[in-house]
């Protein structure tokens, strides 16, 4: 058999040539072409990839009237269920005391967003009910949250005056932008994007966003301004320089309401039959300052002041010839978004028993904020602890947050008089006791502990937001994110693999160093898809180990590699730079009397191989279902060779750049082809093969 008709030999046949000489043949399992009509039957048939825009008409003709119902209205899928007796109970419970637990929050995240309380109360009305019907959470509660907040004044700071109209129209059209961008990526199923954001980033953002939060509120208990910055110096800097006008009743005030709510947090946390305190104590904070101030009417205490009565008008959202300044908090108050209200919508999916699309749900947040924003809401989102609280007090559907929009409609239309009298450091003293639970030291010293790369990301993002600002800090974070993505992938794990004693499993030998590799043969996993930005580095790394040869432990000595079997069963995808570097690769190797190998390609991988004419380059022969296949076949063809005497000088195994008339001489492959007519003593190599053949 020439070397021709051998490289496109199939694999039994290959085999049986191969040890045409030993007397032992070597059970090789027939690597199938992926176009062969014989290996496909219905279910690979089915399995076959096919266009989104395929699978979407097809999942569109399977659907009924009530399945696009409720794809239209995603209430309607929990409206036809309901349980009057069982559920309703627990979704009156639940709304009434997150209710209770959002009149007061919303006013203090208002003032945190620069606003005046109404912006609150209004961003907690509309927004609400609209997801209830659009939203696919049934636990959610929706509403103004603190890291929004501080984004909201962070930007429109810098724009305009916080006492001007044109900062409530601005915080409005922000709420208008963010629900188209919600809604966009929504329809768009662009919802994948946030997955480049590793959580140790979120971690430092919202630890170091928690600490300005909570810097920002201290002017209410210090009694004196403090400059208006999401930048940790100017604020430490502020507060020292008006340290002069500090007054004790607003700090003693402050401080007491602040300690009342940590210990009602803390106590409806730790004990179930006191879960309502953790709802209740912003309300009780408000209760107490109140008539506190009504009682002693103590002149160093600031309050809130006269709130507008009634419920919010329908109006257009205005400024936007400020479109384009806004547009990169808009992005940033998406992806916040995303990550908080789609993050808590799944887990509280799934603790539920039921299905959540995050794509559906950005589209549900999006119509909620775009209907608010025509009702004078600012943008909202998910909110952790409302959403714990929500689900903790047993909420079955969206009625709970029907029942919230309720409470907060009441709340407008008959107690607003009532709001006059609170005191600031009391609605201060709720921001700092919620974002308290974003501080996540205890995630920094996890991650110490187990992956040093993770916790130089949280630490890069919390001393970057913390210095530089909000903005800053999430792009280096994300920046940081994505270098070490991208360096991940152009730098994938390869492993060289040897067989576990008595099985036929090969697996990574730095892992299982009593793994048995064969002098002349190398075993390469590739533990990720080959494109054109790791190529370069997966070549580097086999010639490498051509180079610096392997401890092998099994075989004859013959010096050098002549077999290069690439395990591919972890490359997903193969892109055509690699395709081309795979065949510069393979003319390297034959002028080297290198043969490559490949064992157990994925059907597209296999396809495109063929296709690209790789196949038929290396050799069908050469292609294997299993490494142990190939491993034997590669064995064979070096015992044959070591048995007819060939012997390598030092010369010829270290130099890879001799003549053709010298690699001609010393050509290993070459006895490769030979080895057929049976020459020579054949009992070590039958001996190492009984070992192999498990």
């Amino acid at each position: 058999m020439d070397r021709s008709s051998f490289a496109s030999a199939s694999s039994g046949e290959l085999a049986a040539a191969a040890v045409s000489g030993l007397g032992r043949p070597v059970r090789v399992i027939p690597l199938r072409h992926p176009t062969d009509t014989a290996a496909r039957g219905p279910a690979s048939s089915a399995a076959a990839p096919s266009s989104l825009l395929s699978a979407a008409m097809e999942r569109a003709r399977g659907m009924g009237p009530w399945e696009w119902a409720e794809t239209a209205l995603p209430c309607l899928a929990w409206m036809r269920r309901y349980r009057w007796k069982e559920d309703l109970q627990a979704d009156l419970t639940a709304g009434i005391t997150v209710g209770v637990m959002l009149v007061p929050q919303a006013m203090s995240y208002a003032k945190l967003a620069g606003l005046h309380p109404i912006y609150g109360l209004y961003t907690g009305f509309v927004p609400l009910i609209v997801y209830a019907i659009f939203g696919s959470s049934r636990q959610l509660a929706v509403g103004p949250v603190a890291l929004v907040s501080l984004l909201v004044s962070n930007v429109l700071g810098g724009i305009v005056n916080s006492s001007s109209e044109l900062y409530t129209e601005l915080a409005i059209l922000l709420a208008f932008m963010v629900g188209i961008l919600e809604c966009l990526m929504g329809l768009l199923r662009l919802g994948w994007l946030i997955r480049f954001i590793s959580h140790s980033v979120i971690s430092g953002f919202t630890t170091a966003s928690a600490i300005v939060i909570g810097l920002s509120q201290i002017k209410y208990f210090l009694g004196y301004s403090v400059t208006r910055s999401s930048k940790i110096i100017p604020l430490i800097e502020s507060i020292i320089a008006g340290i002069d006008q500090f007054s004790w009743p607003p700090f003693l005030m402050g401080s007491v309401f602040l300690a009342i709510l940590l210990i009602m947090k803390k106590l409806g946390k730790t004990n179930k039959k006191l879960r309502f305190l953790r709802a209740s104590g912003p309300l009780t904070a408000v209760v107490l300052g109140t008539l506190f101030v009504k009682v002693f009417r103590p002149s160093a205490i600031s309050v809130v002041g006269e709130i507008p009565q009634g419920l919010p008008k329908f109006s257009i959202p205005r400024g936007f010839e400020h479109l384009m300044s806004l547009m990169p908090t808009a992005v940033l108050i998406t992806g916040v978004a995303i990550l908080e209200s789609v993050g808590i919508a799944k887990a509280l999916a799934a603790k539920n028993g039921y299905e959540l699309d995050s794509n559906k749900e950005l589209f549900g947040l999006g119509i909620a904020n775009i209907c608010g924003s025509f009702f004078s809401s600012y943008p909202a989102t998910g909110s952790f602890s409302r959403s714990a609280v929500n689900h903790e007090s047993g909420a079955k559907t969206g009625l709970s947050g029907i029942i919230m929009g309720i409470i907060i409609c009441g709340a407008l239309l008959f107690m607003t008089p009532l709001f006059t009298d609170i005191p600031q450091c009391a609605l201060a003293a709720i921001v700092i006791s919620a974002v308290t639970g974003l501080v996540d030291y205890d995630e920094a010293i996890f991650l110490w502990g187990i992956d040093k790369k993770d916790f130089f990301l949280w630490a890069m993002t919390f001393i970057t937001t913390l210095v530089f600002g909000i903005e800053i800090g999430v792009l280096v974070g994300v920046g940081f994110s994505l270098a070490f993505v991208i360096h991940e992938s152009a730098n994938p794990h390869i492993a060289v693999l040897g067989r576990l004693p008595g099985t036929t499993v090969y697996r990574n030998t730095l892992q299982y160093p009593e793994a048995y590799t064969y002098n002349g043969i190398v075993v390469v996993r590739i533990d990720s898809p080959i494109y054109f930005a790791n190529i370069s580095y997966i070549k580097d790394r086999l010639r490498e180990y051509e180079l610096k040869l392997p401890v092998s432990n099994r075989g004859p000595d013959v010096g050098r590699v002549y077999f290069v079997i690439l395990e591919m069963s972890p490359v997903t995808y193969i892109d055509s730079s690699a395709v081309q570097a795979l065949k510069d690769l393979n003319q390297e190797y034959k002028a080297r009397d290198i043969q490559i190998a490949i064992a157990n390609p994925n059907r597209q991988v296999h396809l495109l191989l063929s296709t690209a004419g790789i196949i038929d380059m290396i050799g069908a022969g050469w292609c294997f279902v299993r490494v142990h296949d190939a491993v034997q076949v590669c064995l064979q063809h070096v015992q044959s060779s070591s048995s007819n005497s060939i012997k390598l000088s030092p010369q010829a195994s270290g130099n890879l750049t001799d003549s053709p008339k010298a690699q001609q001489r010393h050509g290993f492959l070459k006895n490769l082809w030979k080895a057929q007519d049976g020459n020579g003593s054949t009992d070590e190599a039958q001996s190492l093969l009984r070992q192999n053949l498990v």
